[in-house]
């Protein structure tokens, strides 16, 4: 089982079954395996901004 987590900023949820095309992430890939660098591909928030739903 995957866990999702959402920008408490604009909503956006970040699936891990997805990943994030846009930045290069591959699907598979876990929120805490994200580079530090990773930003909401949404609204630009950091990584520190995402709460696991």
């Amino acid at each position: 089982m995957h866990e999702c987590w959402q920008c408490r900023e604009c909503g956006y949820v970040y699936d891990p079954a997805e990943g994030d095309t846009d930045n290069r992430i591959p699907a598979g890939t876990s929120f805490v395996q994200l580079p530090g660098t990773w930003c909401c591909p949404v609204c630009s928030e950091p990584k520190s901004s995402f709460d696991p739903m």
